[in-house]
């Protein structure tokens, strides 16, 4: 059975610049087959392109969705060799090097233990009470008052 690592990188959004290419058609593809070949050239497989949706924050409270175009390569992996799992979907504190998911040998529960960690999501008690005092409209003194001497210039008294 073959067995196939995949790869998913966003298309390129403008053509480059090239001597030759005059139309934004020619720029484009120039750049489309540029990215193409950078991953043909470490061995991955050109096998479709995606158009899909994106979810994104506008303002504060506001989403929107928006499309993105990515290209999907694949390699096929060696027989009997498994897909390393990326160091960044397993947290290991405590371990500075950088390695391999290899070179780390893990508890599956453990594994799963550490996911669910990082999923859970602390409980907060009630929000505290604001006191129900009366506003008087008056704002509160921040410094020394100046106040209207007998002369009314609003001057402080020496």
């Amino acid at each position: 059975m073959q067995r196939f690592e995949y790869k998913v990188v966003p298309a390129p959004r403008r053509g480059e610049k090239v001597k030759g290419a005059k139309t934004t058609e020619a720029r484009f593809a120039h750049a489309l087959t540029r990215a193409m070949n950078e991953m043909a050239a470490e061995g991955w497989e050109y096998l479709r392109t995606d158009t899909l949706p994106v979810e994104e924050r506008v303002g504060l409270t506001g989403r929107t969705t928006t499309f993105q175009h990515m290209l999907v390569f694949r390699k096929e992996l060696a027989p009997g060799a498994t897909a390393k799992a990326p160091l960044a979907a397993l947290p290991m504190p405590g371990f500075d090097d950088p390695a391999t998911a290899d070179d780390i040998e893990l508890d599956p529960m453990d594994v799963a233990a550490r996911r669910a960690a990082l999923v859970a999501r602390p409980q907060f008690g009630p929000a505290p009470r604001v006191s129900a005092t009366t506003d008087t409209g008056l704002a509160p003194s921040v410094g020394p008052a100046r106040s209207a001497g007998p002369g009314g210039g609003g001057q402080a008294a020496e």
